[in-house]
């Protein structure tokens, strides 16, 4: 007997809920005409939007800037074989507003990295997709 829920696509409200479980996810972005990809650690904004923040001068914030990109985040438990994977797309945007800046100070995301100036970068929330992969159950 073979028993598989396969994925099932999630919608919006559920995709932001599981994003707002991780603290990791990854930025999909061109750098030199090739696709690249940055995991980072993030918060989502009132808004939705997905809040960075990282160093002034990050060869991400130059390419990111003002670029449509994609982010993606999951969580998987490879024993249950279940999980989920979230992906938002839109522009990404270098955060100018001074009274903007210091708002994120206090409610964005904290840096792993140390650092003494930083920038808060938002991606719009344009596009929301997920699918979800239910427990698979096999008996041989």
């Amino acid at each position: 007997m073979l028993h598989d829920d396969g994925f099932h696509a999630l919608d919006r409200q559920e995709c932001l809920r599981l994003l707002a479980k991780v603290p990791v996810g990854r930025v999909v972005y061109t750098r030199q005409a090739l696709p690249a990809v940055l995991p980072i650690n993030f918060s989502l904004d009132t808004d939705a939007a997905v809040v960075l923040r990282t160093s002034p001068a990050s060869d991400l914030v130059r390419a990111i800037d003002g670029v449509v990109v994609a982010f993606e985040a999951d969580e998987f438990d490879a024993a249950t074989r279940s999980g989920w994977s979230v992906v938002i797309t839109g522009r990404a945007t270098v955060v100018t507003d001074p009274a903007e800046h210091e708002r994120l100070s206090k409610v964005g995301p904290d840096s792993w990295m140390p650092q003494r100036k930083a920038v808060f970068v938002r991606i719009e929330s344009k596009m929301v997709t997920g699918r979800e992969l239910g427990a698979v159950l096999r008996a041989h």
